[in-house]
């Protein structure tokens, strides 16, 4: 079997690291957006089974598929093995296009959208924009669709500025996505309106932790339960500047024929990587799949339930507030830099990791793993580990030390994963 770590040969230059690489790999498998889809949805003549709820193909004239996120390039690929030339139209939106038959693919850009997206976002839109009540529209919403997801050129100028005044607060995710469906025309169930009295599977591929799947790509196809004044006040307790909002979408006919369906979450790579674990006859705790901490509260949570022969795994996405903006990296490698002062000062034979489901930490890097061998490469290249902290240089720390883990983009997203390996 193929590995999805490619240095994973490197990497693995003992018995413990090597057990927690197999358990990324375990965590990464079990999200394969090719293979979540696949066990998923099923086509048996005219009836497609999601989940176990079933549709009946012959009450439609025309079969639509959209898609946005980093997983819909990979999720759209697998329905059409599924539905072939059922399909009338579709067109998604990811980070590279790929080799679809009858959708149409963008590869647009992110975290800040690009001509590409708005260009993609228009397609989307001209896609449903005249559905009918005979019509299905599945639609593939994933992580990043937020940013990937845009139109009009509005939605683009205003999210950008967003996005940069955001990025200084160091609040989570879900507060700028609540911003963001007050900004859009798709965002906050608006896809669910136009698409009305179209049909509408909504296939979702939750990055988001914990579950708050209807802030997954700001929640197009679910009911808004926020309003105007909710974005306003986050607009101006984090002094963010001036923003033209519109209300969401909130009567119930447009949701009538709107039915979700979580196909993942963190919680899959987490509960896979727990079942590795006890292959190996490792005790498996989690810490929580909601880990929103800051960095070293998040470690401190992390180390504070290790005991001989355990893994302890959590996910989430912890908070990191960049002061200084010279240095390189991502969550996942901060998080290694304080993992390694934590093993340096407690001299157990710890291994941790900490990486990104989607295989990109604000960088080429998926994340980092770090034990006593890195310690010891620290210390032989005389590296300050609370300098490379300071300076937010992670990227830079762990180039030298070669201790990245490399996986390329993955095709799934689920949030940031972490494992401590306890092991004597």
């Amino acid at each position: 079997m193929e590995r999805q770590i490619k240095n994973f040969d490197i990497l693995a230059t003992t018995p413990n690291r090597t057990m927690a690489l197999e358990l990324v790999e375990a965590g990464l498998a079990a999200i394969n957006t090719e293979k979540v889809v696949l066990s998923s949805v099923s086509l048996e003549e005219n009836i497609l089974s999601v989940q176990g709820q079933k549709f009946n193909l012959s009450k439609f004239k025309r079969i639509k598929i959209i898609g946005f996120g980093k997983s819909s390039p990979e999720a759209a690929l697998a329905l059409e093995k599924i539905l072939g030339n059922r399909i009338t139209e579709g067109a998604v939106i990811g980070l590279k296009k790929t080799s679809s038959k009858y959708i149409k693919t963008f590869a647009g850009t992110h975290p800040k959208p690009s001509r590409e997206n708005i260009l993609a976002g228009e397609k989307i839109y001209e896609i449903i924009k005249d559905s009918k009540a005979d019509d299905l529209v599945i639609v593939l919403v994933s992580g990043g669709g937020s940013a990937l997801l845009c139109y009009p050129e509005n939605e683009r100028e205003q999210g950008i500025k967003l996005y940069d005044s955001f990025l200084k607060t160091g609040k989570t995710i879900a507060e700028m996505n609540m911003v963001r469906k007050h900004l859009s025309l798709l965002k906050g169930g608006g896809l669910a309106k136009l698409a009305y009295p179209a049909t509408i599977i909504g296939l979702i591929f939750s990055d988001v932790p914990g579950s708050v799947f209807e802030s997954v790509a700001s929640g197009p196809t679910y009911k808004d339960k926020t309003t105007i004044a909710d974005a306003e006040n986050i607009i101006r307790d984090n002094n963010l500047g001036e923003f033209d909002l519109t209300e969401t979408p909130k009567e119930d006919k447009y949701f009538a024929k709107v039915h979700n369906f979580v196909l993942v979450s963190n919680k899959t790579a987490v509960e896979a990587m727990a079942r590795k674990a006890q292959e190996f006859n490792l005790e498996a705790g989690v810490v929580s799949t909601e880990l929103y901490d800051e960095t070293e509260k998040a470690i401190e949570k992390i180390f504070f339930l290790h005991k001989n022969n355990t893994v302890v795994l959590a996910a989430g996405e912890p908070k990191i507030e960049i002061k200084d903006k010279s240095g390189k990296g991502g969550r996942n490698l901060h998080m290694g830099l304080e993992a390694l002062k934590k093993i340096k000062k407690t001299g157990e034979d710890f291994v941790f990791i900490s990486f990104a489901s989607d295989g990109m930490d604000n960088s080429d890097v998926a994340g980092v793993i770090v034990d006593k061998t890195t310690i010891e490469k620290v210390e032989k290249l005389n590296l300050d580990v609370e300098d490379y902290i300071n300076r937010f240089d992670s990227y830079s720390f762990f180039k030298k030390t070669d201790d990245m883990i490399m996986t390329g983009p993955t095709g799934a997203n689920v949030s940031d994963l972490m494992i401590l390996l306890t092991k004597k």
